[in-house]
């Protein structure tokens, strides 16, 4: 472990040697770098101010103190919205927009400067290198808590998860068809909900509900396309598993459908063993159990 960090370390240091982060005039612009990064999040579009916040995972604090900085520059112009006067978009002006397209073109220029001195398969290496390091860095600050299964962020993530099975199942996907999974048995005692988040948005789910005395059921496991290699499931899986400790459950079923080739090797990964069927439900194909210690 120390020689890992160590090794992030040093690439944290020449991460922000390189591009100049350290620098009070970045990009060669007379503003910090908090505020051109500000500027360019908030774009030609606007934005909704909690929205801004949460993206860059900025506290209201320190996102109100370049807000204000950037208004007195005229740079941005502060509004309520219509229908709710509690929240707050931002806008740019026309300087703040000029200024946007001038901090567009200098990045793409940084970049280049980057890429300039190297060959073409340096650089085919260098921009796969960092397109794997952005991938696991929003691996890591990925967040798996409990959502209440009733909740229009859960009931989005079940769409998704309801839509990548009626397209992968032959004969497509009902979940009136298959057995239930209402919210009140995903409520805790009965069951939990968890959903994996971003600072942009969820990208996975999991549920578990009671199946009877000492036995709990691992029901809408899924993870976002964009999102998938980077272990999520198996975070979520482990999470469902010690929620089912805390329940006192020594049980765990789940059953899953032949065509969810990714989802039978997670589990199998994990300890479960294929055993006959549990319920009469028409979708699934394997019926997994696993004693938890």
């Amino acid at each position: 472990m120390c020689s890992q960090v160590e090794k992030i370390r040093r690439f944290n240091r020449t991460v922000t040697r390189r591009t100049g982060v350290l620098r009070d005039r970045f990009l060669g612009r007379n503003r910090p770098l908090g505020e051109s990064r500000l500027l360019f999040e908030i774009g030609p579009d606007g934005m909704e101010v909690r929205a801004l916040r949460v993206k860059l995972g900025l506290d209201s604090g320190y996102v109100s103190r370049l807000l204000r900085s950037l208004e007195r520059q005229k740079m941005i112009k502060l509004e309520s919205a219509p229908r709710d006067r509690r929240l707050r978009y931002v806008r740019l002006t026309r300087l703040g927009l000029a200024e946007y397209v001038e901090i567009d073109r200098l990045s793409d220029k940084a970049a280049e400067d980057i890429l300039a001195p190297l060959g073409e398969q340096h650089r085919a290496r260098l921009v796969a290198a960092m397109a794997e390091v952005e991938r696991l860095l929003m691996a890591s600050e990925i967040t798996i808590a409990p959502e209440p299964a009733g909740s229009s962020t859960a009931q989005w993530c079940l769409r998704q998860y309801f839509e990548v099975l009626d397209e992968r199942f032959g004969g497509g996907y009902d979940p009136a068809d298959a057995s239930p999974a209402d919210p009140q048995d995903l409520t805790p005692p009965s069951g939990i909900f968890l959903v994996a988040r971003t600072l942009e948005g969820p990208v996975g789910c999991g549920a578990l509900k009671s199946a009877g005395p000492g036995i709990g059921e691992i029901k809408r496991l899924w993870v976002a396309g964009p999102a998938r290699g980077l272990g999520i499931g198996q975070r979520i899986l482990g999470a469902l598993e010690n929620q089912a400790r805390d329940f006192g459950l020594n049980l765990l079923r789940l059953d899953t459908n032949r065509t969810l080739t990714e989802a039978q090797a997670l589990y199998r990964k994990n300890g479960y063993r294929e055993v006959p069927p549990f319920n009469d439900d028409p979708y699934p194909h394997h019926w997994f159990e696993k004693h938890l210690g």
